[in-house]
C-alpha cells in the first residue's frame, strides 16, 4: 500500500494545473452549476486516484483477456440480408438526396446524417447494442451480393483474393478516420450536400476495390476506416456476435482482444485528436493563434480560403501528434519497469487501453449536438431533398431544446469522461497483470498509465470550459 502513495500524490500533483486552466479560461455558459467549476476537477481526480488503488487491492489476477461468453440466441441468415439491403437502400437515398436535393445544408437530410447520425450517434449505438454497422455497411453488403451472385453464375471457381499485406495493418483505416477529421474541421465545403455525396461514392468505390482484391473479411477489419472505427466502439459493448450467435460477455472484454497490427496506436490517437482539435476550434485559444496561423499561410500566397484550411489542417495534425506524444511518453515510462519489454510492444499491447477514452471524449463534445440535432432528423426524413415535401408526417416537427437544462448536459460530459478514463484505467491493469509476471511490477507500470489517464481527463475537462459559449 505505501508504493502506491507517491503514484497518487505525483497523479493529485499532476492535476494541479487543470483546474486553474479551467478558471481562467472561466465556465460562463454554464453559471448556473450547482457546485465551483473547479470542483469537478478535483473530483475527477480523486475518483481515477481511488480507482487505482482499488485495482491494485482488488484486482490481484486478470479477468477480462480470455472471457467467457454467454449464449443468448442464434441469429438467422436472413437478418444479414435485410440489414444490408437496408444498408444499400439508405446509402442510395442519401446520394440522391445530396445530388439532386437542395444544396443548402440545413434543409437537406445529408450533412445531418453524416455528421450526428453517422459520426457521432453510430458510436453510440455501437456501445448499446454492439457492432451495427457491420449489419448495415451498404459496400459490405453490396460486396457480399455481389460475390453470392458470382459463385453462382461464373463458369468456373472464383479466384482466390490476394493477401492483405501484413505491413498495412490498420494504416488505411487511419488515413480514412483522418481524413473524415479533415474534412469535418479543415474543409470550407463540408456541409455541401453534393460534395458529401460524391465523397461517399468514392469511398464506397474504394472500399469495394479494395474487398475485390484483398477479400471482403479481410479488407473491412483493417481497411475500412469506418467499419474499424465503429467495431472499436463495438469491443467495449457486452453484445458479441460470433458465428451467427448472439453472446453476452464482460462489459470491457471485447477491446482486450483487439488484434495488434501496424497503425492501430495510430489510429486510436486519431480518433481522441479529432475531437481535441474540434474542441479548441471552438475555444479561445484557437481564436488567438489560429489568425495568425493563418495569415502566415496568406503571407505566403495561399488565398484566404486555402490558408483557413492550411491552417486548420496543421492544427489538426499537431493535435494528433500531441496525443500520440502523451500517450507514448506513458508507455516510455512503462518500459523502465521490469524487463523483456520494449516500448514498441508496449505501445501496441497497450493501445486498446484508449478506446474507452476516445468514446468518453466524443460523448462529452458531441452529447450536446446529439442531444438537439440529432431531433432534426424528424423532419429532415419527411423532406429528404429540402423541396418542401412531408412524407411521413414530421416535416414541421421542431427541436425541443428543453428536454435537458445547459447544468443537465455538463453533468453527461463530465461523466463521459470521468467513467472513459476509468475504464482506461481498468484496461491498462487488466493488460499488465497479463503482460508482467510480477504482481508489482504490474502496479508499478501502471503509476505511468494513471498519470496519462488523467492527463487526457484534464485536457477534456479543460477542453469543455475553454468552449466559448
Amino acid at each position: 500500500m505505501r508504493r502506491l502513495l507517491p503514484a497518487a500524490g505525483a497523479a493529485a500533483a499532476g492535476l494541479l494545473a487543470a483546474p486553474a486552466l479551467a478558471g481562467a479560461h472561466g465556465f460562463s455558459q454554464r453559471a448556473d452549476l450547482p457546485i465551483p467549476e473547479w470542483l469537478f476537477g478535483w473530483a475527477a481526480a480523486v475518483v481515477l486516484i481511488v480507482s487505482f488503488v482499488a485495482l491494485a487491492v482488488l484486482w490481484p489476477a486478470p479477468r477480462l483477456q480470455r472471457p467467457r461468453l454467454r449464449r443468448v440466441a442464434r441469429i438467422p441468415a436472413f437478418v444479414d440480408v435485410v440489414c444490408g439491403a437496408v444498408g444499400v437502400a439508405l446509402f442510395a437515398v442519401l446520394v440522391y438526396a445530396g445530388l439532386a436535393g437542395t444544396q443548402t445544408a440545413s434543409a437537406n437530410v445529408v450533412p445531418t446524417f453524416v455528421y450526428v447520425v453517422f459520426w457521432v450517434g453510430i458510436p453510440v449505438a455501437s456501445v448499446l447494442v454492439g457492432d451495427v454497422f457491420r449489419l448495415f455497411n451498404p459496400w459490405r453488403a453490396l460486396a457480399r451480393g455481389v460475390a453470392w451472385a458470382g459463385a453462382r453464375l461464373a463458369p468456373g471457381a472464383l479466384p482466390a483474393p490476394l493477401p492483405y499485406p501484413a505491413r498495412l495493418g490498420r494504416w488505411p483505416a487511419f488515413v480514412a478516420i483522418l481524413g473524415f477529421g479533415w474534412l469535418e474541421l479543415a474543409y470550407q465545403s463540408r456541409d455541401d450536400p453534393s460534395t458529401l455525396a460524391v465523397l461517399a461514392l468514392a469511398y464506397a468505390l474504394v472500399q469495394l476495390a479494395g474487398m475485390s482484391f484483398y477479400g471482403i473479411d479481410a479488407w473491412s477489419e483493417r481497411a475500412d476506416g469506418f467499419g474499424v472505427y465503429f467495431n472499436l466502439f463495438a469491443r467495449l459493448s457486452p453484445w458479441e456476435r460470433r458465428d451467427g450467435v448472439l453472446h453476452l460477455r464482460p462489459p470491457l472484454s471485447g477491446v482486450t482482444s483487439l488484434p495488434e497490427a501496424p497503425g492501430t496506436v495510430a489510429l486510436v490517437c486519431a480518433v481522441i485528436g479529432i475531437t481535441t482539435f474540434d474542441g479548441l476550434t471552438q475555444g479561445s485559444l484557437w481564436g488567438d493563434l489560429g489568425p495568425d496561423v493563418e495569415q502566415l499561410f496568406v503571407d505566403l500566397g495561399v488565398g484566404l480560403r486555402g490558408a483557413v484550411e492550411l491552417a486548420h489542417t496543421v492544427g489538426l495534425i499537431v493535435a494528433v501528434a500531441f496525443v500520440a506524444l502523451f500517450y507514448l511518453l506513458g508507455v516510455a515510462g512503462m518500459h523502465t519497469v521490469g524487463r523483456g519489454h520494449r516500448t514498441g510492444e508496449l505501445a501496441r499491447g497497450f493501445a486498446h487501453t484508449l478506446v474507452p477514452i476516445g468514446l468518453a471524449y466524443a460523448l462529452a463534445h458531441y452529447f450536446s449536438l446529439l442531444a438537439f440535432q440529432g431531433q432534426a432528423m424528424a423532419f429532415l426524413v419527411s423532406d429528404p431533398l429540402g423541396e418542401g415535401s412531408d412524407l411521413f408526417g414530421t416535416a414541421a416537427t421542431q427541436i425541443d431544446y428543453t428536454w435537458i437544462s445547459a447544468t443537465g448536459i455538463w453533468y453527461v460530459q463530465v461523466g463521459a469522461l470521468v467513467v472513459g478514463h476509468v475504464a482506461g484505467l481498468v484496461l491498462a491493469h487488466d493488460r499488465a497483470l497479463a503482460t508482467y509476471d510480477d504482481v508489482r511490477e504490474a502496479t508499478r507500470s501502471q503509476y505511468w498509465m494513471l498519470l496519462v489517464m488523467i492527463g487526457f481527463t484534464s485536457l477534456g475537462l479543460w477542453l469543455l470550459s475553454a468552449t466559448e459559449a
